[in-house]
């Protein structure tokens, strides 16, 4: 009896730990990333947390030949990083082509020399890329936003390296800040570029 209790018992922790794996494995195939850089990453941030399917959004530096990044060193000299928003999203919500669309139409990709007030290499657009897969989309969706615009398009895609994740007060920051967030938007310009650019497809995709 003893051992038959000792086989039901070992059969029920297994089933258990089973169970917990297979959850494991499905929240995980649930979780997908894409990194944009967009201009200011606040923006970027305030833009996507509005998508539908968006889980998190983290402001960061990528792209540059230096080993770490930061706030100072990034926007003081040249590193080659670009700010940027690493965005984690559920790919049965939300698409990898549906999240490009969306940026294409939030960003002025015609600009080689930054994003509406901020200027210099690191307030670019580009679109980061882990695979073949998004990089063939990215390729994809950047045809026909070009197509869509009757503009070049000059936003890079370039293979993904290494994210730092931005400092603190960087984070979440129109949330923060939503008064001194707003009057920065505004007076930059960013939507009234956008607007006049995309027209009715301004921000497409962003729920307001």
């Amino acid at each position: 009896m003893r051992r038959m209790k000792q086989t039901i018992l070992a059969s029920i922790i297994t089933a258990v730990v089973a169970a917990g794996g297979a959850s494991t494995v499905n929240a995980a195939d649930k979780k997908a990333a894409a990194i944009f850089a967009g201009g200011c990453f606040w923006c970027v941030e305030s833009d996507f947390d509005k998508v539908p399917g968006v889980i998190s959004t983290t402001s960061g530096y990528i792209g540059g030949s230096a080993e770490t990044a930061n706030y100072q060193t990034v926007s003081s000299r040249p590193t080659g990083h670009y700010e940027a928003v690493r965005i984690v999203y559920d790919p049965s919500k939300v698409s990898y082509r549906r999240l490009l669309n969306v940026f294409w139409r939030s960003v002025d990709p015609t600009d080689d020399g930054g994003q509406f007030c901020d200027r210099g290499h690191s307030y670019k657009t580009a679109v980061f890329v882990k695979n073949d897969k998004q990089r063939e989309t990215a390729l994809a969706t950047k045809k026909k936003a070009e197509e869509a615009l009757g503009k070049k398009i000059v936003t890079k895609i370039l293979k993904a390296g290494p994210f730092y994740k931005a400092e603190g007060y960087h984070q979440d920051y129109y949330k923060r800040n939503p008064v001194r967030y707003k009057i920065y938007r505004y007076r930059c310009g960013r939507d009234q570029r956008i607007k006049s650019l995309w027209g009715s497809d301004a921000h497409a995709g962003i729920k307001h």
